[in-house]
C-alpha cells in the first residue's frame, strides 16, 4: 500500500482521465438512455478516433481539422451500425458487434500497425499526461477538458430541446407512438448513432492525445467504463433533478467518481490486471440496487394491512341501529 500523498498526487490525473472518458459516457448515454438501444460500436470506434485523430496530426494537419477528423470517422462508425441495424433488421447489439469488429481491421488500417505513438514535445497537444499538474492555467489539461465537458452538455442540452431533438427523445421512449405520429424512427434511430459514435470518437481523440498513443486495442472494455459513468451518475446524483442538462452532468461526474474510485483501489494495492473484472462488478452492484431497493427495502406501512372500513355499510347499519 503506498503512502496517503501518493493518493493525493494521483487524483489530479484521475480527474482529468474522467472527464475524457466523461465525454465519452456522454455518447453512450444518447444511445443507452435516450434512443434506448445497446450499442457496443463504443469499443471500436474511440479507438477509431483517436487513431484518426493522431495520423492526422502526424501527418501535418491543425489540431481543429484532427478532431473534426475524428468527430467525422466516429460518425461514419455510428451511421454504419444504425444501416445495419434498420435497413437489414439486425438487432441493435448485434450490428454494433458486426460494426466493432469491422473497424478493428480498419483501426489497423488507420495506423498503419497495432500502436502508434505521439511525442507531446514534438507535437502541441490539446492535452496531454503531462499538463496536469504546475503548467499555466491555459494549458490545464483538468480544465480543457472541463470547458469541452460544458460547451458540450450546452449543445447537446439546446439541441435535444429542439423539435428534432425531441423526436429523437420521443423515438427511444416510445416508439409506437411516434410512428403513429408519422415520425421516422428508423431515421431517428440511426442520426442517434451516428451522433453518439462521433462524440465517443471526439473522446478519444483526446485519449490518445493524453496517454501520448493510439492503441488498437485502447477500447476495449470502454462500453463497460461508460455503462459504469451513467449508472454511477444517476444512482448518486439522479434523484435530485430531471433536467436533461443536470442528467448529462451527472454522468460526466459519475466518470469522474468512477476513476478516483479506480485510484483509490489502486492505491490499496490492487492487482492492476483485475481492474476490468472491478469495473464489471461496479457496474453489475450499480445497475442491482434499484432492484434490491424494490425488492427488500420496500417501505411497510403500520396499516397496510388494515381492511378498508366501507363507510356506506357503516351509515347504514347505524341508521338501522338507531
Amino acid at each position: 500500500m503506498g503512502d496517503f500523498g501518493a493518493l493525493i498526487s494521483g487524483l489530479p490525473g484521475a480527474a482529468a482521465q474522467g472527464l475524457i472518458w466523461g465525454i465519452m459516457a456522454i455518447g453512450v448515454y444518447i444511445t443507452y438512455k435516450v434512443l434506448d438501444v445497446a450499442d457496443l460500436t463504443v469499443d471500436g470506434s474511440i479507438c477509431t478516433g483517436g487513431a484518426t485523430c493522431i495520423m492526422l496530426l502526424m501527418a501535418g494537419f491543425s489540431m481543429p481539422v484532427a478532431l473534426l477528423g475524428a468527430f467525422i470517422a466516429g460518425c461514419l462508425a455510428g451511421l454504419c451500425t444504425g444501416i445495419i441495424h434498420t435497413f437489414m433488421g439486425i438487432p441493435a447489439i448485434l450490428a454494433g458487434i458486426l460494426t466493432q469488429l469491422a473497424l478493428y481491421s480498419v483501426n489497423l488500417k488507420i495506423m498503419g500497425k497495432a500502436n502508434q505513438p505521439i511525442n507531446a514535445s514534438n507535437y502541441d497537444l490539446l492535452v496531454s499526461l503531462r499538463n496536469v499538474k504546475n503548467v499555466p492555467i491555459g494549458q490545464n489539461t483538468i480544465l480543457i477538458t472541463f470547458v469541452i465537458v460544458a460547451i458540450l452538455i450546452g449543445f447537446l442540452y439546446w439541441f435535444f430541446g429542439t423539435e428534432f431533438g425531441s423526436s429523437i427523445r420521443a423515438s427511444g421512449a416510445n416508439q409506437a407512438m411516434c410512428r403513429a405520429q408519422g415520425i421516422n424512427v428508423d431515421f431517428n434511430t440511426v442520426f442517434g448513432l451516428t451522433v453518439s459514435n462521433g462524440i465517443v470518437a471526439f473522446s478519444g481523440a483526446l485519449l490518445a492525445q493524453y496517454q501520448g498513443f493510439a492503441d488498437v486495442n485502447m477500447g476495449r472494455g470502454a462500453i463497460v467504463i461508460g455503462l459504469a459513468a451513467v449508472v454511477i451518475g444517476e444512482a448518486v446524483f439522479g434523484k435530485f433533478s430531471q433536467n436533461f442538462a443536470y442528467k448529462l452532468s451527472c454522468v460526466a461526474i459519475g466518470s469522474i467518481i468512477y476513476y478516483f474510485v479506480l485510484q483509490v483501489v489502486i492505491w490499496r494495492g490492487l492487482d492492476p490486471q483485475l481492474l476490468k473484472m472491478l469495473s464489471a462488478i461496479i457496474v453489475a452492484l450499480f445497475l442491482a440496487v434499484p432492484y434490491w431497493k424494490g425488492k427488500y427495502f420496500k417501505p411497510h406501512h403500520k396499516h397496510a394491512n388494515k381492511p378498508a372500513v366501507n363507510t356506506e355499510e357503516k351509515g347504514v347499519n347505524e341508521n338501522a341501529t338507531a
